[in-house]
């Protein structure tokens, strides 16, 4: 048995406190950002492509910080203590949490099934079999980088894919996948018959996964980090991302949409779409194309 302890507080401290509670024994600890998921939510990364100059958020303004411990009944006075080591005055509030000791990677695996999105595609983890043989299948796994298709904002964007590249057609076409992380809709594009797709991410880490799951599905991705060169135009744009860095990348992504081309936003809360909508309006029109448990898909053509 283990427990599982979780506090709030500010940027300032987060990370002394994740220092204190290792040092108090704390077997791991993560950092997550306390407002995931409302309209207060923080990217954690600056943007490039004009945004350079912006400052990187150092932690979430408020951090959601959450240990693992042995069970000990001298546990409260610990993170008590971990708490003055990190120059907090005041206890925040601490939840406690049972956790059974499990085959945690048996458990991993049992939290990822194949997912069907739609007749075309499935993405299928390597220890299960295909559903149906006769689709097309991507093999992935979780990783390091974000991407299973098991988020609503990933499964809208492989709708969408799906619905673009159909009918020969995508055997033309060029597809830029910004924000790649694991490279799901980069090597699902390839996979559906995209002439040619190229990967970008901040994060180096990303860039790896998606390299490694491109070879995995036997196909090519294109991978390059966002502070390369980006000046080439691309039949199919396509970001899952986040409200605002979308609004900050809009002259970078609306200028890489070729005559006629396409592009899908996603990571958008449906309380943020006209905020999005907004920000590309002077260069692309857009419109909410589809909507999943609170998360929509942005649609453009450029002219």
């Amino acid at each position: 048995m283990w427990v599982s302890v979780a506090l709030e507080t500010d940027a300032a401290h987060a990370d002394a406190l994740t220092d204190a509670l290792l040092a108090a024994g704390a077997i791991s600890v993560s950092v997550e950002d306390a407002l995931a998921g409302t309209d207060e939510e923080t990217p954690q990364f600056g943007e490039p492509g004009g945004a350079n100059d912006q400052p990187i958020v150092p932690l979430w303004s408020i951090s959601r910080v959450v240990a693992l411990f042995d069970p000990s009944d001298k546990l409260i006075g610990r993170i008590a203590a971990a708490t003055v080591a990190a120059g907090i005055d005041d206890l925040p509030a601490i939840e406690l949490e049972e956790v059974a000791e499990q085959d945690w990677v048996r458990l991993t695996q049992s939290q990822f099934d194949p997912i069907r999105v739609n007749d075309r595609l499935w993405i299928v983890p390597s220890w299960h079999a295909a559903p149906d043989p006769a689709a097309i299948n991507l093999v992935l796994d979780p990783g390091l980088a974000f991407g299973t298709g098991s988020h609503p904002t990933t499964f809208l964007c492989l709708q969408w894919l799906t619905e673009t590249l159909r009918g020969g057609s995508g055997t033309k076409l060029s597809v830029l996948d910004y924000g790649c992380g694991s490279g799901i809709l980069g090597i699902a594009a390839a996979k559906l018959g995209a002439a040619s797709v190229l990967g970008v991410d901040i994060d180096d880490n990303a860039l790896i996964a998606a390299r490694d799951n491109a070879a995995n599905n036997n196909v090519t991705l294109g991978l390059r980090h966002s502070g390369e060169k980006l000046d080439e135009r691309f039949d199919i744009v396509v970001a899952n991302i986040l409200t605002n860095p979308l609004c900050v990348l809009a002259p970078l992504l609306a200028g890489r949409i070729a005559a006629g081309g396409r592009i899908a936003l996603s990571g958008v809360l449906a309380p943020q779409a006209e905020r999005v909508i907004a920000a590309y309006a002077p260069l692309i029109a857009l419109r909410v194309g589809a909507e999943q448990d609170g998360w929509v898909r942005l649609e453009g053509q450029q002219c």
